[in-house]
């Protein structure tokens, strides 16, 4: 039994998509960042970085619970334990990986910056907001041109599409027009008709925040509470 403690951002529907494919048996524990449940001790004991998802396999290496905390890392972890959208040759494993570390280290932190300064900053700075929706522009080109020749980032599916879906499928609040990257389109269009990717996407569903966010949940998120004793 995996237990995933998460909360329905793109990072938390990574792992929760893994683990509808892979069919195996988990309970969610809801990490609401908006009330800063993710600074609680019993949490940080499992993700030190205070941020979800995470997860605990009850039956860890050796027969043991093991937490794990970083979105990447519990995909490359789920996926050597089922054998499962990762190849196992060493050129297919690489190919993998490589995009898989693309979303960690560029669609991630450059989407979530362009969300954050179109959306959320409390100031419309235009040198930010045209800064990170050009370089969002930018990682969408990569994808669309990679796409271009197979029907997945890696050949066949795998944990590569896994993690970066749940960001593209954002593209509308991050500027983005996807009818101008038809690689790109026809990719998302296959994803999202898998009944098993569509339910791991819609875990927690009905805890999705409705309307503008409050200022609590700003302060929370953005202000200096996660800079302060979590940061000791």
């Amino acid at each position: 039994m995996i237990d995933l403690y998460t909360w329905p951002t793109p990072n938390g529907q990574k792992v929760s998509i893994m683990l509808e494919e892979i069919e195996l048996p988990y309970t969610v524990i809801p990490i609401d960042i908006g009330k800063g449940d993710q600074f609680q001790p019993e949490f940080l004991r499992i993700s030190p970085n205070n941020k979800m998802p995470a997860i605990v396999d009850q039956d860890g290496p050796g027969g043991k619970p093991y937490p794990m905390f970083e979105s990447g890392a519990i995909l490359m972890y789920l996926a050597e334990k089922t054998g499962r959208f990762m190849p196992q040759d060493v050129q297919g494993r690489y190919d993998v990986v490589q995009w898989l570390m693309f979303q960690m280290g560029g669609i991630g932190p450059m989407l979530g910056q362009a969300h954050h300064f179109r959306n959320y900053a409390p100031d419309k700075i235009q040198y930010a907001i045209d800064r990170y929706t050009k370089e969002a522009g930018r990682l969408y080109g990569v994808l669309n041109r990679r796409l271009a020749d197979r029907e997945f980032l890696a050949g066949e599916l795998s944990i590569a599409d896994f993690a970066c879906y749940p960001w593209i499928c954002l593209y509308e609040r991050q500027g983005q027009d996807i009818d101008k990257l038809p690689n790109l389109k026809r990719w998302i269009d296959v994803l999202k008709e898998r009944p098993k990717l569509r339910q791991g996407f819609d875990v927690l569903r009905d805890q999705r925040r409705q309307g503008p966010m409050t200022d609590e949940a700003k302060r929370i998120l953005f202000g200096d509470e996660q800079y302060r004793e979590h940061a000791q």
